[in-house]
């Protein structure tokens, strides 16, 4: 894949089985699949979208989804960047990058206040290109996390 011509979309059903294959090859490589990632991954209509989430595809040229992100409502105004993935051959090429952008224009469209995410000092391209878009490293508000892999905690501090 060279330089992809890659369009974010909107969650659509079809590509559903998509949104778990990513999420789970990336999880595999780099951790452990663990029960509350299946339970959300198998059903994002009910563990994300219904409670106000929003869950975007990066497609090829091919109309093959290459990456995926999700926005997931904690409460009001409060979301969780979460699910990022893309696939190996598609990552380094700036598919991550759009999927953020993306992600973040449908958080400012929601009217969101607060957006945190929780990921690993393990991935650190993933943590460089956070940092790149104005997430700031965090101490954690609540002691642990939804996932044993976590052990970083940041929040999106825009610029101005």
């Amino acid at each position: 894949m060279n330089n992809p011509a890659v369009r974010i979309a909107d969650y659509a059903p079809r590509w559903r089985e998509d949104f778990a294959r990513l999420n789970i090859e990336w999880l595999e490589r780099w951790f452990t699949v663990e029960p509350i990632d299946r339970e959300v991954l198998g059903d994002p209509e009910r563990h994300i979208l219904a409670h106000g989430g929003h869950v975007l595809f990066a497609i090829d040229a091919e109309d093959r989804v290459v990456g995926t992100v999700a926005l997931k409502r904690e409460s009001d105004g409060v979301y969780e960047l979460t699910k990022m993935a893309v696939t190996p051959e598609a990552r380094g090429l700036g598919v991550g990058r759009k999927l953020m952008e993306g992600a973040l224009q449908a958080f400012r469209a929601r009217g969101g206040r607060e957006l945190f995410l929780e990921s690993s000092s393990k991935l650190g391209p993933a943590l460089a290109l956070y940092e790149s878009v104005g997430f700031r490293h965090r101490p954690a508000p609540r002691p642990g996390s939804h996932y044993v892999r976590a052990d970083v905690y940041m929040v999106w501090e825009p610029e101005g």
